[in-house]
């Protein structure tokens, strides 16, 4: 009677509570919006309750999390995976799932594959946070805000505003990485997609971010947009925020992630969102994995591509995300990211009053004045071809030659040496040696196609400009030429027959002597073409007749009898060639029909197909 009646009380309970989460460390029942709070604390205590001396040595070791890099002694009373996850309490907002991991038939992960950790939030011993050199520093280990990672390699960087100028410049870590925003209001150059009254800007506000494929080219901003969202999310602790780069994970790799994030939203109502940078390297087969778990909102995937998602992203994943095209950086937005750099490295701009105080401060006996010319950031934002990451760096590079460059004060102080950064220091680092193309991308296509239609224009320069783009870009002369065969037909026709022999044979030059000579033949080729008189009626001619064979109803008209060949005797008695007219039999005009019954009288040239 005693067991059926505590059966009876646990019913009662469960049934009063059925929405309740179990607490897998102490098998109490929760509310999800308490769950993960009482976890940590849960989690804390069971790694305080624990002592060294009651752990059997007898045990096996523990096996390594996949998301710590060290683990604690086995407690008794609880099994590995809650112990091993109460070993990395100091990041409660990431150690919590841990106690989910699926896959325990795997042994260490290899180092390249660190991306699947169970979030970008690296593990910190507790009572221990780390400097920018990973050197431990004391500090209550939790609720640390400094301990998080800056970018969304999962490096434990202090924030850049707590660094001196000098260490911002000297560390290994690129300066494009190192400042990178973590707000929107750090955010410039795409105020059409993240502004202050888009649709986009009020979502990510309120947490709620739809599944997105970003799209646009290096430089633009689409890696910290994703990091953006990684903070907001971490602060608020309402999603879990994984990174993959497409160039290294597996199939696997993203299973396994799927299987962690469908663990974390059944038992902690947590969301997580999965960021794939490259993510047009994925096949398409690969990318399939995606479309059930974005279809049911088991992960919220955000993409990254430099390619045309058209061609590169399959559609049944398209249809399941919001496309967004981030343009290349203006000048004046490169001006407002370099104005934000020089302020927190602490250079001053010659000419320009300094945009904060605490510049003033760096001239304290420890480290040299820094200045730099306004010409020479305006080179940077012209010359940078809208690549933030490509501006950021190479302004980095050029103050780093003139402070290794500067001669130590010969009284040992470098508080008097000042040292100028000029417009010639920015241009020797900054050589734009390549032009933005890629030979087999969207950038193959739209020069192609203004090159075109800047022909058909008759816009000689424009279509000069757009020849040079694409040679002095990689491109292949042949393809140049194969195409300007085709425009010779298409658009100048018959208003000047020469054109297509020209088109020939600057082809088959091309092809004797190659680039860069063959460079001048293709402008001779352009300019005659942007200069003939066009005519498109063999085009639109030939046009009409493929519609006419298209929309027919029916089978196809037979060929005349008289106009069909009779090479055998049984031929000629079917009527083949019968009644045929030999035109240079006749001295004039010869009447006689060429088309079928069904077509007679058509003109290609003036008929308009109707509809099918």
């Amino acid at each position: 009677m005693d067991v059926l009646r505590e059966i009876n009380m646990a019913n009662e309970m469960t049934s009063t509570t059925p929405d309740a989460v179990q607490c897998p460390v102490c098998f109490k029942d929760f509310k999800p919006a308490t769950i993960n709070g009482h976890l940590d604390v849960c989690l804390l205590k069971s790694v305080t309750d624990s002592s060294p001396s009651a752990t059997d040595e007898s045990e096996p070791p523990l096996k390594k999390s996949r998301s710590s890099a060290e683990t604690g002694p086995a407690s008794p009373g609880v099994n590995n995976t809650v112990a091993s996850s109460s070993s990395m309490a100091g990041a409660p907002s990431s150690a919590v799932f841990s106690l989910f991991q699926t896959n325990k038939s795997k042994g260490s992960v290899q180092g390249e594959r660190n991306e699947l950790v169970s979030s970008t939030q690296s593990p910190v011993s507790k009572g221990v946070k780390r400097n920018l050199l990973g050197e431990a520093e004391p500090g209550p280990g939790t609720d640390n805000v400094k301990s998080q990672p800056s970018g969304l390699n999962g490096q434990n960087l202090k924030t850049s505003t707590d660094l001196s100028p000098r260490t911002l410049l000297t560390i290994n870590t690129p300066l494009a990485e190192t400042l990178r925003p973590n707000t929107l209001e750090e955010y410039f150059g795409q105020n059409k997609v993240v502004g202050q009254q888009t649709l986009l800007r009020s979502l990510l506000d309120s947490q709620e971010v739809p599944s997105l494929i970003l799209w646009g080219p290096p430089g633009c901003g689409k890696t910290t947009l994703a990091h953006i969202i990684a903070s907001a999310s971490k602060k608020k602790g309402t999603a879990r925020f994984v990174t993959l780069s497409a160039t290294s994970a597996s199939t696997n790799d993203v299973r396994e992630v799927i299987k962690q994030a469908r663990n974390e939203l059944r038992l902690c109502k947590r969301k997580t969102i999965m960021f794939i940078d490259e993510i047009h390297r994925f096949n398409k087969s690969q990318q399939d994995t995606f479309l059930p778990h974005v279809e049911c909102g088991t992960v919220t995937l955000i993409g990254a591509t430099t390619e045309n998602p058209s061609f590169q992203v399959n559609a049944a994943l398209l249809s399941r995300c919001r496309v967004l095209v981030l343009e290349k950086l203006s000048v004046e937005a490169m001006g407002s990211i370099l104005d934000r750099a020089v302020a927190t490295l602490g250079i001053k701009v010659l000419g320009r009053d300094p945009a904060n105080p605490k510049d003033q401060d760096q001239s304290d006996g420890h480290e040299p004045k820094i200045f730099i010319e306004q010409k020479a950031l305006d080179t940077i934002a012209y010359l940078c071809d809208g690549d933030a990451r490509a501006g950021l760096n190479s302004l980095q590079l050029a103050v780093q030659a003139q402070v290794s460059s500067a001669r130590p004060n010969p009284s040992g102080k470098d508080g008097s040496q000042e040292i100028l950064v000029k417009e010639d220091h920015v241009k020797e680092g900054l050589q734009r040696s390549h032009i933005l193309y890629d030979k087999a991308g969207e950038e193959h296509y739209n020069c192609i196609s203004a090159l075109h239609k800047s022909m058909r224009g008759s816009d000689e320069n424009a279509s000069l400009y757009w020849l040079g783009r694409m040679l002095e870009g990689g491109e292949d002369p042949l393809y140049v030429a194969r195409r300007l065969v085709r425009f010779a037909s298409e658009d100048v026709g018959m208003a000047d027959p020469s054109a297509l022999p020209q088109a020939v044979s600057a082809f088959q030059a091309c092809h004797f002597i190659g680039m860069p000579e063959c460079e001048v033949i293709l402008a001779q080729c352009v300019v005659y073409l942007a200069r003939a008189p066009k005519s498109v009626d063999i085009y639109k001619a030939y046009a009409n007749v493929k519609a006419c064979l298209r929309n027919h109803k029916g089978p196809l008209p037979s060929v005349p009898l008289h106009l069909r060949n009779a090479p055998t005797r049984l031929m000629k008695q079917l009527g083949y060639a019968k009644g045929y007219k030999y035109n240079p039999a006749f001295s004039g005009t010869v009447e006689q029909e060429y088309l079928p019954d069904e077509l007679q009288g058509i003109d290609f040239f003036t008929w308009t197909p109707s509809d099918p």
